[in-house]
């Protein structure tokens, strides 16, 4: 998370199937994934053991979730989007002109979105350059692969 937003914006029903999917991993995935990496162990040899590989894999890949949704769930700000007042912000759906194409999305976390709209991450680089801009203001972006785009805000919406 950075600095400027700590608190990931959840709705009500999010945040509950984010804490179900939490509850599911941490009793039933993990002990059904330490019963598969049990019986892959009893086989013999694990340096060429396919299962006990797979096995592992998987594991690391429960665990790794479970970190991200007690993070998530750690730091929800749970409740309705923010209203809308020309503002961008978290939990809104920005409309803005990216290098002269228009582009709509919601401006989050992705496990908010349950609709057919594009998330970006406030921490994304556009996400984190347009928090707290207004409707009409322009501003160049610096992108990880060293590009920069423009990028001009039409509109700030609830939905």
């Amino acid at each position: 998370m950075s600095e400027t937003n700590d608190a990931t914006w959840l709705t009500q029903e999010a945040y509950d199937r984010l804490a179900d999917e939490l509850e599911y991993l941490l009793t039933i995935a993990r002990a059904d994934i330490a019963k598969r990496i049990q019986e892959a162990r009893e086989e013999g040899d694990l340096k060429e053991n396919g299962g006990y590989h797979a096995a592992k894999e998987e594991q690391g890949k429960i665990e790794s979730r479970i970190n991200r949704l007690e993070e998530i769930l750690a730091t929800a700000q749970v409740g309705e989007a923010p209203k809308a007042h020309g503002v961008v912000q978290q939990g809104l759906v920005i409309s803005v002109e990216l290098n002269g194409s228009e582009k709509k999305f919601l401006l989050g976390s992705a496990e908010i979105s349950d609709e057919d709209i594009e998330v970006y991450s406030p921490d994304s680089p556009i996400g984190s350059a347009i928090i707290g801009k207004k409707i009409g203001e322009q501003l160049d972006v610096y992108l990880p692969n060293g590009k920069t785009i423009q990028v001009k805000i039409l509109d700030v919406t609830n939905s």
